[in-house]
């Protein structure tokens, strides 16, 4: 995973820093130790290689043993992974391997409950840039583990254009143009509107994807209608578990959910020492 020393170290240092004062204090030397990730409630797995790097990092000579894989629906009480080795090192990375793990089953969680809920319908569910700043590598491979499929990266790596860039624009056929002269031939064009006049003008503007944002579901059906496969059609905005079934069932190709990174809850899963 690109950048994941990076984003472990930094998040080492920002608790470690000078030193764990506790556990120097009240577990001087050298002593080894087992532990043991234990779920404390249902959820999809994602991150188990990221808790492992974490304790490497400390230390090469930890032994970080997973019973399961990423991916796999794990319920209250099951053992993650078994842990061996000294235990001031366990108990340094306890904290970051947990807050990451944690964070990226709540994502993965999440997630599979809004793909099942959508199936048997064409749409697909995919995520937003609404991540946590540093996080969003991690936090986008836990959709995908969920079943999901991720939208940009980035502001780098694909096109679209919302309201303000319209209004900065002056309107979207040209800043459709102006998109179109400016990226290689191989990037789509995505255009964010708000009513069916503006998918009218995205679709004459030649746009790729048109984004349907904030509309009610009768909005979404008569704007799938116009838009007859000439585009791939986005739903986004206000999207909910309550919701998200009836706004695929309208035909649109995608969902996107900012919920899937800026609110899914973090599972609760808890490092158990043992050995002494």
């Amino acid at each position: 995973m690109h950048g994941l020393d990076r984003i472990l170290e930094a998040a080492l240092a920002e608790d470690i820093h000078t030193g764990d004062i506790t556990t120097l204090a009240v577990v001087p030397g050298k002593r080894d130790a087992g532990a043991i990730l234990k779920a404390k409630e249902s959820m999809v797995l994602a991150g188990i290689d990221v808790a492992a790097r974490v304790f490497r990092l400390l230390d090469p000579a930890i032994r970080f043993t997973p019973r399961f894989s990423d991916g796999a629906r794990l319920q209250s009480g099951d053992i993650l992974a078994e842990l061996q080795g000294d235990a001031a090192f366990l108990l340094q990375g306890e904290r970051v391997s947990l807050n990451l793990l944690q964070r990226m089953c709540g994502v993965a969680t999440l997630t599979s409950l809004y793909v099942e809920a959508v199936a048997g319908t064409r749409a697909r569910i995919v995520d937003t840039r609404k991540t946590t700043p540093g996080l969003r590598v991690l936090e986008k491979y836990a959709v995908r583990v969920g079943g999901g499929i991720n939208h940009r990266t980035g502001l780098y790596d694909g096109v679209l254009i919302k309201e303000n860039h319209i209004a900065a624009a002056g309107g979207i056929a040209e800043a459709v143009r102006r998109a179109r002269a400016y990226i290689p031939h191989t990037m789509k064009i995505e255009v964010e509107t708000e009513t069916l006049g503006e998918v009218g003008e995205a679709l004459a503007a030649g746009a790729d994807i048109i984004m349907l944002d904030n509309m009610d579901l009768a909005a979404m059906r008569q704007a799938v209608a116009t838009i007859g496969g000439r585009a791939l059609v986005e739903a986004s905005g206000g999207v909910s578990l309550d919701t998200v079934r009836a706004i695929a069932e309208t035909g649109v190709d995608i969902i996107s959910v900012g919920a899937l990174t800026h609110s899914a809850r973090a599972m609760d899963i808890s490092m158990l020492l043992e050995g002494y």
